[in-house]
């Protein structure tokens, strides 16, 4: 028997006055993988992961985590029940340290007894800026801003991940680096679903991808089949000459 999905999307939608911005879009994200979620600029992408922690509320449909409904609750209250969020622009304490920044995660997060010690120090490793652990967050470039941000959601102790395109304007480098973090994330436990325009790193680190375009879900699938899909090659790929 396959375990329970661990996020549940059902029939869900937001609008905004005239604009339909998420139109009855349905799906469930399996434990212990890595879902992305691509479309064009506009889709609804962001508005999807804010229905999902919190920051918004649906118009119409549900949203529910290892089959608690959590439609309605506070940010804070889906952040206790072990879901997290790292943001696109990191706003670390720019005057604390690395090891600072992500021991206030340690501190909040997921409900229940906590080592903060250890907890920072894990999400330190998995998110690989231990070697930065003393530095101000102030010194740091856009990547490593990118992993810190990483680093601060995972010390929650989340059970899910939420990644706002956590390899937007990396260079090659850096976007492997991160590609390897989110594995390390996957591996440790943690469920991951990112929404990312970078489609290398999409086809390389996915084991499925969602396709929103104009607020709709139009594909769901493995990345090679999705990448193949006429629609999406219409709405987001690109026409092949």
């Amino acid at each position: 028997m396959s375990a329970a999905p661990i996020l549940r999307v059902e029939a869900l939608s937001k609008r905004f006055r005239g604009l339909l911005a998420i139109s009855d879009v349905s799906f469930a994200v399996e434990p212990g993988s890595i879902t992305s979620v691509i479309g064009p600029n506009g889709a609804g992408k962001s508005t999807l992961f804010n229905l999902v922690t919190g920051y918004l509320a649906p118009t119409n449909g549900t949203v529910s985590f290892k089959e608690r409904p959590i439609t309605g609750l506070a940010t804070n209250r889906i952040a206790e029940l072990g879901v997290a969020r790292a943001f696109q622009i990191a706003r670390p304490f720019r005057d604390l340290s690395v090891a600072e920044n992500v021991r206030i995660g340690a501190l909040f997060g997921k409900a229940g007894a906590r080592d903060v010690a250890a907890t920072t120090a894990n999400a330190l490793a998995l998110a690989g800026m231990a070697h930065l652990a003393t530095e101000p967050a102030s010194v740091l470039t856009v990547g490593q801003l990118r992993h810190l941000e990483v680093a601060r959601a995972i010390a929650t102790r989340a059970d899910l991940l939420l990644a706002d395109e956590p390899c937007a304007g990396l260079n090659p480098t850096e976007t492997a680096a991160m590609i390897d973090v989110l594995r390390r994330i996957r591996a440790s436990g943690v469920t991951v679903v990112l929404v990312e325009h970078d489609m290398p790193s999409v086809m390389e680190v996915s084991d499925r991808v969602l396709v929103l375009d104009a607020g709709r879900l139009i594909a769901d699938g493995a990345p090679a089949e999705v990448s193949k899909n006429p629609q999406v090659i219409a709405a987001y790929l690109g026409t092949p000459d």
